[in-house]
């Protein structure tokens, strides 16, 4: 694994519950590659973080995985909008920045 797939990764394991991240976004805030690396490296190694607060830019979840994502959006409150079997996150709403919102993102970055 390189240090661009670590960084996407530990990006990952940082967004709040209930809060996701588009591939672009990540892309973004890390300040390299784009969607498609980001989603190459969530293919890839993704398994292990948080995967499902990582959707597209419309917010629609990872193909193949929809009904899990869903799932486990509900659990977290994430906000969504439409109804089954189109429900997607709320963007407006649900998007994370990358700021400072946990201690523990604080003392990591």
């Amino acid at each position: 694994m390189d240090q661009f797939a670590e960084r996407v990764l530990d990006v990952v394991e940082h967004i709040p519950p209930g809060r996701v991240m588009a591939y672009g976004d990540i892309a973004e805030y890390l300040g390299e590659g784009g969607p498609r690396q980001v989603g190459r490296v969530m293919s890839t190694w993704g398994g292990g973080v948080p995967w499902w607060r990582v959707v597209h830019a419309d917010g629609t979840p990872v193909p193949g995985h929809e009904v899990e994502c869903r799932q486990r959006w509900r659990e977290e409150g994430t906000p969504t909008r439409g109804v089954t079997p189109g429900v997607k996150v709320d963007m407006r709403r649900a998007r994370w920045d990358g700021s400072p919102d946990s201690a523990e993102f604080q003392e990591n970055h």
